[in-house]
């Protein structure tokens, strides 16, 4: 007979050690730069966490790029990737202005892929000007940068543009002084910075919104919805504005324009709900999917069905890239105290009402509807035993009853251990967590996630392991380096689910989810 014994001790040394402490107190191991990084890239909102302020994010951030190990180019494919793929706003335009100072003609190759809209343009001014990066001017090419930004759009895009302040856009057109080449661009600009200027050769759009501000018995311009919040709106002028409603502006008002009477109008209603199942449109708006559930679960009763309905095929389109994974799938979403946190963290006046748990139970939601014999195995201090979910249901119908599970510690390590004590075998297991395991102390070397991960491994060989992070933190519980049977991978967009298919189909290096940024082209 085998000696336990010296086999307990070759499989403990299998185990990578332990070497960091994560915000929560617990054992785990410290990413590398280049990891490190891309988690916060994907994840990062530059608010307030569970675990870590702002101010410790933003430092974090930029130690990171300042890292010998982490090169301008990285940087600059990074953020590329957190905005084209993860659908990132303040983090991508850091990292823009990150480069400035480190590589200025590399921030100039990416500037305008990043810097898409008006929007992340005024969010790369806020940064530069805040001096974090350190300088609080522009300096001499990301001044050009920005004043090709106004030169590669047209007229009515950057009246559409200026929305919104700190900083508005007329103070960007005041600081970096844009060129006027045509008559109604010199008007436009005088028009937005408050400078006389000639009325007449104003852009078409600029003068029909003057013409209703003056006269709202006309024709309601098709300019952003906030342009028109302020003024004296019918009930024909709502349903106007929903005809000409962007994808994402719809998907944000459906509350408000039932309060005014839009979807009395079958023809509106049918029309809305067309628009948010598009599918082409639905790729284009770079929407979240736990965006379109919080849509659906918060729509009022006078949102009518077909619209509702809408919403849920709107998930179905942005969740498809759930990979079909062969074999036996597990999936473990953390419903621990932390995972209640706001989604993007807090930020005071506009906190989100979407908690780490939320998007945990929607990827594991999705996973079940593609992955029919897919368990889900829900986690705090102890798995949660007696929830019953239907794969047929609809995804927000599952989502719905893993957020009502009350909250608890976080012990990663117990769905592993859960599954080992049943001597369970298996192909995939997937964790949705925000990865701070206090609860579990392991016995050996490494984390108890890892010791419990390798005695899986003894009867699934073949077995992998992926953990999704949601939060901007540098550790993780499952160690990827040198091995390739395990995944950390940050971010709650749906490119989450293409990395995730990519790695269970073994087409993933060493490296794992940096190798998908550094593929990337500049």
């Amino acid at each position: 007979m085998a000696n336990k014994n010296i086999f307990k001790s070759i499989l403990g040394k299998l185990i990578p050690r332990a070497n960091a402490v994560n915000e929560a107190g617990g054992a785990a191991y410290k990413l590398t730069p280049k990891a490190a990084l891309a988690q916060y890239a994907a994840t990062g909102c530059l608010n307030a966490t569970y675990y870590a302020s702002a101010e410790e994010q933003l430092q974090t951030v930029l130690t990171l790029c300042a890292d010998p190990s982490v090169k301008a180019e990285f940087i600059a494919k990074v953020a590329l990737y957190s905005r084209d793929k993860g659908h990132m706003k303040d983090m991508p335009a850091l990292l823009c202005a990150a480069l400035s100072v480190h590589k200025p003609e590399l921030m100039a190759r990416v500037f305008d892929k990043v810097v898409d809209d008006g929007k992340m343009l005024r969010n790369f001014v806020q940064i530069m000007r805040s001096g974090v990066v350190g300088r609080k001017s522009l300096g001499t090419k990301p001044k050009k940068m920005v004043q090709e930004w106004f030169e590669a759009r047209s007229d009515d895009q950057i009246f559409r543009a200026s929305v919104g302040n700190d900083p508005s856009l007329k103070d960007v057109i005041k600081m970096v002084h844009p060129k006027p080449r045509t008559p109604s661009r010199a008007a436009l600009y005088g028009y937005l910075i408050g400078q006389k200027h000639d009325a007449d050769a104003l852009p078409k759009l600029v003068k029909q919104f003057e013409a209703f501000k003056a006269d709202p018995s006309g024709q309601v311009p098709e300019v952003p919805f906030q342009m028109l919040t302020s003024l004296k709106l019918g009930a024909d002028h709502w349903k106007e504005i929903a005809r000409n409603a962007p994808w994402q502006m719809t998907r944000m008002n459906l509350n408000t324009f039932a309060r005014h009477g839009v979807f009395d109008d079958k023809a509106i209603a049918k029309l809305v709900a067309e628009r948010l199942a598009d599918e082409k449109t639905v790729e284009r708006s770079r929407v979240f999917p736990y965006q379109l559930m919080v849509a659906y679960t918060q729509a009022d009763a006078g949102v009518p069905g077909i619209v509702r309905e809408a919403l849920q095929d709107a998930m179905e389109i942005a969740t498809r890239n759930v990979p079909a994974i062969k074999g036996q799938v597990y999936i473990c979403p953390d419903v621990s105290g932390s995972m209640h946190s706001p989604i993007t963290g807090v930020r005071k006046g506009s906190t989100t009402a979407v908690r780490c748990v939320d998007v945990a139970a929607l990827v594991a939601a999705c996973f079940l509807r593609v992955n029919k014999s897919a368990e889900v195995i829900p986690f705090k201090e102890d798995v949660v035993s007696g929830l019953t979910l239907n794969p047929r249901d609809s995804v927000m119908t599952n989502a719905a009853k893993m957020t009502a599970i009350p909250a608890g510690g976080t012990n990663c390590s117990a769905p592993l251990a859960s599954l080992n004590s049943r001597k369970a075998k298996g192909d995939l297991v997937v964790f949705v967590s925000d990865n701070e395991s206090w609860v579990d102390q392991a016995r050996g070397r490494g984390t108890a996630t890892m010791e419990q991960w390798n005695l899986f491994k003894t009867r699934s060989p073949k077995a992998r392991l992926v953990c999704i992070d949601l939060q901007p933190y540098s550790t993780a519980q499952a160690s990827d380096a040198g091995r390739d049977d395990a995944l950390n991978i940050g971010g709650f967009s749906d490119q989450v689910f293409d990395v995730i298919a990519q790695f269970a189909a073994g087409k993933l290096g060493s490296a794992h989810w940096v190798d998908v940024i550094e593929a990337a082209a500049l």
